[in-house]
């Protein structure tokens, strides 16, 4: 079957769909998003944890920060859903002077880039923020109350179901099988198994799977998948759920409490199969142990392997995301690399595309540190450790 449309979005996770919602706000029409998955929230958006925070090292993740929390302040009023913003602060803990001399570095940055509610602690006031940490060794810390959690499926229904309203049609159970480009370089069709949809312009959201996308267009995107597993413990209320989300500077380790659960994250190596997302039982022994060393009264609380996850982040090499136009192919557009932060930046990464689509550059922000082509041209941002 054959159609046409005027923008074909492929990937229906959340940054494709903010990214359909802000084109069809801004008048765009015939918006076509094709998704690999069977339905809305099977792919990367449905395994995040939910976390968001303006506390980056790096100024143009901060300005996206506040730039999306802007934006999840007015979700509701703009696409009739809840996002699930909830302030409750994030917690980033020095265990050593050197751990503590990056995160004072890093608050640095936040400041110069706008953030005011962020604030280096001491280890009386860590105890005072989070009393459930063990007390030793702490150096210190930096807090953020204006940082918390989202929940990244109602962001995705949120911006589909808005999208939906004004005219965007989503394709489920659609892979993309071959991107069709003309004598000038241009796109100018796209195929799935059952239909191939000639198109004006194409933006690859696609998230871990972006660089098999535009390999079908016969470009190279530097975007990596990274399998990051989530450890569960049974239903527990020995942590408080106003309780902010924590995290040692020194080896990333996470904890935060959601739907009654202690969620644990630790970094571990990616899988031999990088779009793997099983959980491996020793690493739930080793965030277990970990936890138990770092939060005592999590001591008698249990993992529930059944509740365990993994999923897939979709790293560039300077960890940061990579918007707008792919070099040479002016109608093709990325909004991929997001290295951890799709569902928090969505929002604002949805809006800035849309405007670079829509009125030939961002308006909102600077992007130049995310154009597409810094690799190449040897620009590129070196990756903060951890933040």
């Amino acid at each position: 079957m054959s159609g046409s449309a005027g923008v074909v979005v492929i990937g229906g996770g959340v940054i494709g769909a903010s990214v359909a919602y802000h084109l069809a706000v801004r008048g765009v029409r015939e918006v076509v998003v094709l998704d690999r998955a069977a339905g809305p929230g099977a792919g990367s958006t449905g395994r995040a944890t939910g976390g968001f925070r303006v506390q980056f090292a790096s100024a143009i993740e901060v300005r996206l920060s506040l730039l999306a929390r802007e934006k999840l302040r007015r979700f509701a009023d703009e696409t009739g859903g809840d996002c699930g913003y909830v302030p409750a602060g994030y917690l980033w803990v020095a265990e050593t002077a050197a751990e503590l001399t990056a995160l004072r570095d890093a608050l640095a940055v936040q400041r110069a880039n706008g953030v005011d509610d962020a604030r280096e602690l001491g280890a009386d006031e860590i105890a005072r923020v989070n009393p459930a940490l063990r007390r030793e060794p702490l150096a210190g810390g930096t807090y953020c109350a204006s940082d918390g959690f989202i929940r990244p499926l109602q962001i995705l229904d949120g911006y589909r179901q808005a999208a939906q309203r004004l005219g965007v049609r989503f394709a489920w159970d659609a892979p993309v099988t071959g991107i069709a480009r003309g004598r000038d370089g241009r796109v100018v069709a796209v195929r799935t198994l059952r239909e191939e949809l000639a198109s004006g312009i194409v933006v690859n959201a696609a998230g871990p799977w972006a660089a098999q996308v535009a390999a079908l267009a016969g470009i190279d995107l530097p975007v990596v998948p990274l399998r990051r597993q989530v450890a569960a413990t049974i239903p527990s209320g020995v942590l408080p759920a106003t309780m902010p989300m924590t995290i040692y500077a020194g080896d990333g380790f996470h904890v935060r409490v959601r739907d009654g659960r202690v969620l644990l994250l630790l970094p571990s190596p990616g899988a031999a199969d990088p779009f793997a997302v099983d959980v491996e039982p020793a690493w739930i022994d080793e965030v277990a142990a970990t936890a138990r060393a770092r939060v005592p009264v999590l001591a008698g609380v249990a993992i529930d392997p059944a509740a365990c996850w993994a999923g897939l982040y979709e790293n560039s090499p300077d960890g940061h995301a990579i918007l707008g136009a792919a070099p040479g192919v002016p109608n093709l557009y990325f909004a991929n690399g997001s290295s951890g932060h799709g569902v928090m930046h969505a929002p604002a990464l949805g809006q800035l595309l849309a405007e670079i689509i829509v009125d030939g550059a961002a308006r909102s922000l600077d992007m130049d540190a995310l154009r597409p082509d810094r690799f190449t041209l040897g620009a590129a941002e070196h990756r903060a450790e951890l933040l």
